[in-house]
């Protein structure tokens, strides 16, 4: 079973990785780790999640522990309920935008904070295979229909909305039971209808349409060719548990993350001018240009979810934006929603009757190469090369080595799972930028 236990969370295939006596004894496991009831646990739409949810909770009850089953939910609604019920923990089944054939465990802590592999996830991983004794209690199970008060707590972002056309592609991931209720409460509650044009709404772990994750481009040309098609104002595509959301504007142009974050951090600097922002090391210049001009304070972080999480607890920051597609908030318990990123962009376009190409254009004033990875036999020792070519240009260390330079800067950083360097870079144009990323790439693959 070597290679599930990742940085943020347990994720593998079914059935040659993750099976049902794995969610076993990963239950038993847990159940040991978090030490106290209830925990609450709950499922995406693949199927496999059934029978692994089933055996997930018979460990945890055989090892005393009390379970609060809330179905079949989105990721975020996890921390939601974890936070809104005083539990102290959950697990969400789910292997989030990997294809079908996979699947895996997410975990949070009471108040829904992160459990990442040098967190808890390790202490797991050694008890999984370890003989754990029973409980001569065993523990019960209790089912909770969690939706009507997420929709409720949802709406709470909901700021002065006029009727928008939006395409939503929910790639046949939870997003499709989620968006429904929840513009169907807009129209009840808030008074406004909003125009909502669906694109693969039904639950499909199979995923029939494409894959569920909008990070790559080519699962967002569906979303493209409808804003085109139904001249609508905003399109917006999920990942397989709606944790994270990728953009298109009116013009069917995609919106890569790191202006997403941007336009979200305008929405809150509107009321927060002094306001601490996160933004993960691969983000463009425009992000600390913008946060700081408005009047805030912009810093930058680590990648990955559980770094970023703990990241806005220490910083005290309102809002982080990771170039991945994960937004986080403080007030939603320092964790992402692909959602609540939706509602705070739309908030922003009805509050100032603009378009979203109208705050992002402007911010483009630099060229990025994108991230590219190269496999290679020393990580460690080829970053210190790097170090030491780079000697004359701002070195950070905040997640594997940044330079910065007045014209451009560079990102390299290890993967946490395999022999990789990933490797970004941005510059005031787009000739420089072209000949600093074969430069340095160059240098990293010699």
């Amino acid at each position: 079973m070597a290679g599930i236990f990742k940085a943020y969370d347990i994720r593998g295939t079914v059935p040659e990785q993750l099976n049902d006596d794995m969610a076993y004894k990963i239950g038993k496991a847990a159940g040991i780790f978090f030490g106290k009831s209830p925990i609450i646990v709950g499922r995406d739409m693949r199927e496999s999640g059934i029978e692994l949810s089933e055996n997930l909770i018979r460990g945890l009850n055989d090892v005393g522990i009390d379970v609060i089953n809330v179905g079949l939910i989105e990721t975020p609604m996890i921390n939601f309920s974890t936070v809104f019920l005083a539990a102290a923990g959950g697990i969400m089944i789910t292997a989030s935008h990997n294809p079908a054939g996979y699947n895996g465990f997410k975990f949070c802590r009471e108040e829904a904070k992160p459990v990442g592999y040098d967190s808890g996830i390790d202490e797991i991983e050694r008890l999984a295979y370890e003989d754990i004794e029973l409980s001569e209690r065993k523990g019960a199970v209790i089912d909770k229909d969690v939706y009507e008060d997420y929709i409720d707590y949802l709406l709470s972002y909901v700021k002065n909305w006029k009727p928008l056309k939006i395409v939503v592609d929910a790639g046949n991931g939870m997003a499709g039971k989620t968006i429904p209720k929840f513009f169907k409460a807009v129209a009840e509650k808030k008074g406004v209808k909003m125009d909502v044009i669906p694109l693969f709404f039904e639950l499909d772990g199979n995923f029939p349409n494409h894959d569920a994750n909008p990070l790559d481009f080519d699962n967002m040309i569906d979303l493209q060719k409808k804003i085109k098609e139904t001249n609508a104002h905003l399109g917006v595509a999920f990942d397989g548990d709606a944790d994270r959301s990728g953009y298109v504007d009116e013009k069917s142009e995609i919106v890569t993350n790191d202006y997403v974050s941007i336009v979200i951090a305008m929405e809150y600097l509107k009321n927060n001018p002094k306001a601490t922002f996160l933004y993960d090391i691969r983000t463009t210049w425009s992000f600390k240009e913008t946060v700081e001009k408005m009047g805030g304070i912009a810093k930058k972080c680590k990648v990955g979810h559980s770094n970023i999480k703990e990241a806005l607890r220490k910083e005290n920051a309102i809002f982080a934006g990771e170039l991945a597609g994960h937004y986080y908030f403080k007030e939603n318990f320092n964790t992402d929603s692909g959602i609540i990123a939706m509602i705070m962009i739309i908030n922003l376009m009805c509050e100032e009757n603009k378009k979203l190409s109208e705050f992002v254009d402007p911010l483009k004033k630099y060229f990025s190469s994108g991230e590219i990875n190269s496999k290679i036999t020393d990580p460690d020792e080829k970053m210190k090369e790097l170090a030491e070519k780079y000697s004359y240009g701002n070195i950070e260390y905040i997640d594997g080595i940044s330079v910065e330079f007045t014209d451009w800067w560079f990102n390299v950083r290890k993967s946490n799972t395999e022999p990789v360097l990933r490797f970004i870079c941005e510059a005031t144009t787009k000739k420089l930028m072209e000949e600093k990323r074969d430069e340095v790439i160059n240098l990293i693959r010699s």
